[in-house]
């Protein structure tokens, strides 16, 4: 009782009418009023990126920012979805099926529905995101119909792994279509989207090696073969064009990255636009080319571009700062600053560099402490508070805690192999 009582009297200190979180949120929310003259109709395109943001960032532009947010959310639902519970059966796995999806994880009025993209999880192999459409009425408010496709951030010990390996390879090593030969990414990213096995090691090594990338071209053909299926489909409409929108957070940017070049110089739609939000104090975008990257001097840069760890950070940048928001406290805890979440709060309170951080929405500031501890104590929130209930066991006829069966995943669709075939993609 002492302790809650003082937590209280920090609360009347920092803020002088002792009141609670809500009454805090309506300080800092709404008084600087959001206005925009434009519609997602006649602007879609310019928050797309057609010209590469050129005077919507600072200051933001709200529909740009309601934008980051909504794109945001759908990147973090991949983390919510994620079954990595080791004593799961379906451990590695998606909790939900692509009906339910949106609606068990309280975003059923999000206005998509998920398509395919399932079955990519096995003992040695992951599920890493999903594709979803735009419904009818949310097509109309965009003014096109949205095909996203989002990925999930590093979770398990083998993406820890390819996040490591920090080495540029060439995209065309691992199938992807590009007519320059000093295109290069970022080995470990590359390896855990692209469709061929290393080679090196043992025999059975590479049994094993083959097993994770054989499930992991899952990813890959999916992504290419849906993504084509729906923007034909949907072309086929009239009237509506077909936007194609690509999310990631972590591990989960870096495959959007790859993906969209992916898309891109297979012809499946044009130019892709890239544009990345960043924590300044989260160390983790820069790595790798922390060190050679664009921003050194010209000259070392010419002397340093033969080397296999000199890098380009490609995209429009913008730029946070977890230290403008009165929520969150200091920390030397560094996986809060890379926290997606907490992304998401920074978000909804940037009005641009120098303005006042001040919420722009309802979003509330107790989802970065769904899987971090990054709030102030004084809000009473209590740190990594996403759990499922009674860790998903369910009381069976007879009485017994026992694992629910979970419908199986969607297979291929009949149509991959046309459409690989019609990519230049197709078995050999």
């Amino acid at each position: 009782m002492e302790d809650c009582d003082s937590a209280e009297d920090k609360w009347d200190d920092g803020w002088g009418d002792g009141s609670s979180l809500p009454s805090m949120l309506a300080d800092l929310k709404n008084d600087k009023p959001t206005q925009t003259n434009h519609s997602l109709v006649d602007s879609w395109r310019e928050i797309h990126g057609s010209t590469d943001w050129a005077g919507m960032m600072d200051p933001i532009d709200p529909l740009l920012r309601s934008e980051l947010i909504r794109y945001g959310e759908m990147a973090q639902a991949c983390y919510d979805a994620f079954d990595f519970d080791p004593c799961s059966k379906y451990c590695g796995s998606s909790k939900y099926s692509r009906r339910h999806f949106f609606e068990e994880l309280g975003m059923s009025g999000c206005g998509y529905e998920k398509w395919r993209w399932e079955k990519v999880w096995s003992k040695s192999a992951n599920w890493m995101g999903y594709i979803a459409v735009s419904d009818d009425e949310t097509s109309a408010r965009l003014g096109r119909r949205d095909v996203v496709v989002a990925w999930r951030g590093t979770v398990t010990g083998l993406e820890w792994v390819a996040d490591l390996m920090d080495f540029l390879k060439p995209v065309t090593s691992e199938g992807i279509p590009c007519p320059d030969p000093d295109v290069k990414i970022e080995s470990g990213f590359l390896d855990l989207y692209g469709e061929r096995t290393r080679r090196a090691g043992s025999a059975s090594t590479r049994r094993a090696s083959s097993e994770i990338f054989q499930l992991l071209i899952c990813n890959f053909k999916k992504v290419l073969t849906e993504v084509k299926r729906l923007v034909e489909l949907y072309a086929k409409e009239g009237g509506k064009e077909v936007s194609i929108s690509i999310t990631g957070h972590s591990l989960g940017s870096a495959l959007a990255m790859v993906s969209a070049y992916d898309i891109a110089e297979t012809g499946v739609r044009g130019d892709c636009p890239a544009l990345r939000v960043v924590n300044v104090h989260d160390k983790v975008p820069q790595v790798p080319g922390m060190i050679f990257n664009e921003r050194v001097p010209q000259a070392v840069r010419r002397f340093v571009d033969g080397l296999p760890w000199s890098y380009s950070h490609i995209g429009v940048e913008l730029e946070l700062d977890h230290k403008k928001s009165p929520f969150l406290k200091e920390t030397v805890d560094v996986s809060c600053y890379h926290n997606m979440e907490a992304h998401l709060h920074l978000l909804d309170g940037y009005h641009g560099k120098g303005e006042r951080f001040v919420l722009s929405s309802g979003r509330d500031p107790a989802l970065v402490n769904k899987s971090s501890d990054f709030l102030k104590d004084d809000y009473l929130v209590p740190p990594y508070w996403r759990q499922d209930e009674n860790k998903g066991m369910i009381r069976d006829d007879e009485g017994r805690w026992t694992q629910p069966e979970r419908p199986k995943p969607d297979d291929h669709p009949p149509h991959t192999n046309y459409h690989l075939e019609q990519l230049g993609l197709g078995s050999n």
